[in-house]
């Protein structure tokens, strides 16, 4: 597959983005209080590292296959009550850090499907999007269970 210079700088930013993702999701697993968003950050951090694999590769040349797709949706149970505690105070700060950077990343996604010329490419991209809406969607859902979410 040939990029054009578009393209090409288009997936640096991409590289770069899922990286910064698939880092702050492991730090943030080591960090969360709750075991439920341990395990929430560590599921998303491992999809996030399989994202930074697909753009490698995007890079290099390649159009991988898409994967299976992020595994199910987990439910949660409220570990936190609706009262402040400093460790909901932290959970919520890494869990409203984490759903702004899925936003970012779905946006940039977004404008990236529509500036590929493989129709391949941009389904492929397109995948990873609704991942990343998928991921939001989880950490919502926890907040949401947790009373986090105003």
């Amino acid at each position: 597959m040939q990029l054009t210079q578009k393209e090409t700088e288009l997936l640096k930013d991409l590289k770069s983005q899922e990286k910064l993702c698939a880092e702050k999701y492991m730090q943030y697993s080591q960090s969360a209080k709750d075991p439920q968003l341990k395990n929430l950050f560590s599921q998303i951090g491992g999809v996030e590292q399989n994202h930074l694999k697909t753009i490698e590769q995007l890079e290099s040349g390649t159009v991988p296959t898409p994967s299976g797709g992020s595994p199910s949706q987990p439910t949660f149970t409220a570990n936190y009550a609706v009262a402040e505690t400093e460790d909901k105070k932290h959970d919520c700060y890494l869990c409203t850090d984490a759903l702004t950077t899925e936003k970012h990343a779905s946006h940039l996604y977004d404008t990236c499907i529509f500036e590929f010329k493989q129709e391949n490419v941009r389904t492929l991209l397109n995948g990873i999007q609704k991942e990343e809406q998928n991921h939001g969607k989880m950490i919502y859902d926890y907040m949401s269970a947790n009373s986090m979410y105003a």
